[in-house]
């Protein structure tokens, strides 16, 4: 019974002690804990917190149990318990009012520390580690806990742009103060505000504003080109273990050109040429921006290029003759800047002479005659100078010549007592080392009287009762306005009726119709215009004029393998002027396959081996053609015959020629003679019948050649009224035939049959020529010829 009564007492006891130890150990532990040193613990607001507490004894003594506490409070915050268990399997306990989940306690490896995380601003204050050993007298560590306050970020603000938003000061110009102030709020303990540049301190003086509101002002005066790209740092900073709290800005700047240069071609520039050259400038922030300029011109023809701050522009340009001595600008220019940086090029531009030709002042170009004086100037603009000048008229050169009344002097070209033919295109050309140019041609006009086109007088053949248009044409400037006919015989000069001509201009037509003998004489016109009359009267001649008369004695000469010589005699032109025609047939073709025309009565006719020709010559006037002189059968043999036929022996062609003209002549003058005599014997017929002369007996007609008749062309011959006027009382009338020569191959092995052709004539060649006359009603004949060759036969004056 004492026993089972005796153990509530013995708990009772032990309860109160361990009670009263609970009371006592706390008061114990704050008496104890104040002999204890303090250690000094900073954390970040937000970061993590260290309370190192060694837990090793020294004396190899077990921990039992270590707690936490805060201030003078007694009861622990944390605990640690390890009892009975080893340390790495100790158990945890946290305060959930007060560290909750964010402490824990590392017991391993040494030394033991309390971690706090994402620390508080309430967490500041005083801290005490308690351990507790199993044998060994506890252990206490007391800590001044402090938590930083980071300050707040910096704002920077500009006088001139106020509160700075980005990395980027400015731009600024060169020579700007800079003023700066940098605020910063917040932050625990205080923080200290300051200014760096490029890393440097330069302001650390700061000061307190409202509040928690710290403020440093940063003065930089006249910044410089220097000072580009500066980083302006405003720096605040509480505790080295906060990361400085910083604003950064970079200075940007309006930086104007600092060099610029052309590259200058070497030598002069030639007018007209292609060139290319840079201009580089350099230190522009922007880069700059380069125009080129010409006087007031800007060039537009560049191509440019920027690396960095240097800028390259490329110009082409073709120089003038304007631009010699004037300056080339390269401009660079700072697009945000109102200043520029320049640079010239001095141009020496060679080019070749610019030459103008002008009449002299005192001169008007629309009152120039014949008799002024006249002066031209030529201007020469050149680089380098000209050193040869010439004058041309017409494209001729104009030469100095006193005699001539031609003046040059210098620039000048004087020109005395002109004439028309000083009229035309004058221009003036000068030459330098870069070439010869040649002024615009200056038309010169020269007034003067009416002159005649034609250089001499005009004959004009004409028959009776012809109406003829005589036109009269003259040079005159200004044109003729009016114009006066005359006409003169060898009787009387009498005017034209106006009703006679029309006039047009420098020219005037008269109508006008010979009649009788006495209409046959000089006809003059006289032209007038502003300057005057005409000097000398235009003359036409008016004769009486008709075809003319046949060629005679056609022959071929210097016959060669392709061609042969047609020559003939000229008759009577019938009064006009004549020249010759030669139309050459095949017998297949009735028309001529081709003509030749001359001033004179030789041809030169092609030949062709195998063909035969007919060749027939005219003589033509303004009044047609004369009757035809033929040539049948002109033939070119083998020239292998041909060549047999020259080793023969053979008459010279102008001995067979002279002796069948003869030949023929002496038949002619038996015929006329026979003619004359039988004439004289009838008139010495005595009278028969009723005193009736007997009527003369007419004269016998030649016998026609059948060739003759098979190649005559009877339309070609002149009418017979024509042919009766040119007859001679004192001839006898005879019918003929113009001559017709015949021409044929003579080949080896032919005879020749003179009764068939003839007089006839073998050349060398192989042709044969015939000369024939024949008569007949519609021909005329050469009647003076005839009666020459009559009186050589020394006839009876009383029987012509």
């Amino acid at each position: 019974m004492k026993m089972e009564s005796s153990r509530p007492k013995f708990a009772k006891i032990l309860v109160f002690v361990v009670g009263l130890s609970h009371l006592i150990m706390p008061m114990l532990s704050v008496i104890l804990d104040k002999q204890v040193r303090t250690v000094d613990v900073e954390a970040v607001e937000g970061k993590v917190a260290e309370f190192p507490c060694d837990i090793n004894s020294g004396q190899h003594d077990k921990v039992h149990i270590v707690f936490w506490f805060k201030d003078d409070a007694g009861i622990p915050l944390y605990s640690f318990d390890v009892r009975g268990v080893g340390t790495s399997e100790g158990r945890h306990w946290s305060a959930p009012g007060v560290f909750g989940p964010r402490a824990h306690f590392r017991a391993a490896p040494p030394p033991a520390v309390l971690l706090l995380k994402d620390v508080k601003r309430h967490d500041e204050g005083i801290y005490r580690c308690r351990v507790d050993y199993r044998n060994t007298q506890t252990v206490s560590f007391r800590y001044n806990f402090t938590v930083i306050v980071p300050p707040g970020i910096p704002l920077v603000i500009d006088r001139s742009t106020g509160a700075l938003n980005s990395s980027s000061l400015g731009p600024k110009e060169e020579g700007d103060d800079l003023l700066l102030t940098c605020t910063v709020q917040g932050g625990r303990p205080s923080p200290t505000v300051r200014w760096l540049v490029n890393g440097i301190l330069v302001d650390v003086e700061y000061e307190h504003n409202t509040g928690d509101v710290i403020e440093n002002r940063l003065s930089w005066p006249a910044i410089g080109r220097q000072d580009y790209g500066s980083i302006f740092t405003c720096q605040a900073i509480n505790s080295p273990l906060v990361e400085p709290k910083e604003a950064s800005f970079t200075l940007d700047m309006n930086l104007k050109p600092l060099t610029i240069s052309i590259a200058k071609t070497e030598g002069v520039l030639s007018a007209g040429r292609r060139y290319v050259t840079k201009c580089t400038a350099s230190g522009s922030r922007p880069a700059a921006i380069i125009t080129w300029h010409k006087g007031k011109r800007q060039l537009k023809r560049t191509k440019d290029e920027t690396k960095d701050n240097v800028t390259i522009s490329e110009l082409t340009f073709v120089p003038s003759i304007d631009d010699d001595e004037r300056l080339l600008v390269c401009r660079a220019e700072n697009p945000n800047l109102s200043t520029f940086l320049e640079t010239s090029w001095k141009l020496e531009v060679v080019y070749p002479p610019q030459v103008s030709l002008a009449l002299g002042n005192t001169l008007s170009s629309d009152d120039i005659k014949e008799g002024d004086d006249v002066y031209f100037e030529c201007h020469v603009v050149s680089n380098p100078p000209w050193r040869k000048l010439t004058w041309m008229h017409n494209g001729a050169l104009v030469n100095h010549n006193t005699s001539a009344r031609v003046v040059r002097s210098n620039q000048s070209l004087v020109l005395q007592k002109v004439t028309r033919q000083s009229s035309g295109r004058y221009s003036c050309s000068a030459i330098n080392p870069e070439g010869e140019t040649i002024s615009d041609e200056f038309i010169l006009r020269v007034k003067y009287t009416p002159i005649c086109k034609n250089s001499g007088p005009v004959a004009i053949g004409a028959a009776r009762g012809e109406e003829l248009l005589v036109t009269c044409e003259v040079d005159a400037d200004p044109p003729a306005r009016s114009f006066k006919w005359k006409f003169n015989n060898s009787g009387e000069t009498m005017d034209v009726g106006a009703n006679k001509f029309t006039s047009n201009g420098s020219l005037s037509i008269l109508r006008y119709v010979p009649l009788a003998d006495l209409d046959f004489g000089t006809l003059s016109c006289t032209a007038i215009n502003d300057v005057g009359n005409q000097m000398s009267p235009c003359i036409f001649q008016l004769v009486a004029a008709g075809k003319p008369q046949p060629l005679t004695n056609c022959t071929l000469n210097n016959i060669t393998s392709g061609a042969a010589e047609v020559a003939c005699e000229a008759g009577f032109d019938g009064g006009l002027p004549q020249h010759f025609l030669i139309e050459v047939y095949t017998n297949d073709k009735p028309d001529p396959i081709y003509n030749i025309s001359n001033t004179e009565a030789l041809f030169t006719v092609p030949l062709e081996i195998g063909m035969t020709l007919r060749l027939e010559v005219y003589a033509v006037n303004a009044k047609g053609r004369s009757p035809a002189a033929i040539l049948v059968g002109v033939h070119l043999g083998d020239p292998d015959k041909q060549a047999a036929a020259e080793e023969k022996p053979q008459v010279p062609v102008w001995i067979g020629a002279l002796i069948g003209g003869v030949v023929s002549l002496l038949i002619l003058i038996l015929i006329v003679a026979c003619q004359v005599k039988r004439s004289c014997s009838n008139e010495r017929i005595p009278r028969q019948n009723s005193g009736k002369a007997e009527p003369r007996v007419s004269p016998p007609q030649l016998p026609q050649p059948n060739l003759a008749d098979k190649y005559s062309h009877t339309d070609l011959h002149p009418p017979n009224d024509i042919l009766a006027d040119d007859r001679d009382p004192d001839i006898i009338p005879v019918n003929y035939e113009p001559p017709t020569l015949y021409a044929r191959t003579w080949g080896s092995g032919k005879n020749f049959n003179s009764d068939e052709f003839g007089s006839e004539n073998l050349n060398s060649h192989g042709l044969v020529v015939t000369n024939r006359i024949q008569f007949n009603g519609d021909s005329s004949l050469n009647i003076q010829a005839f009666k020459e060759k009559l009186l050589d036969t020394r006839l009876p004056e009383s029987c012509v």
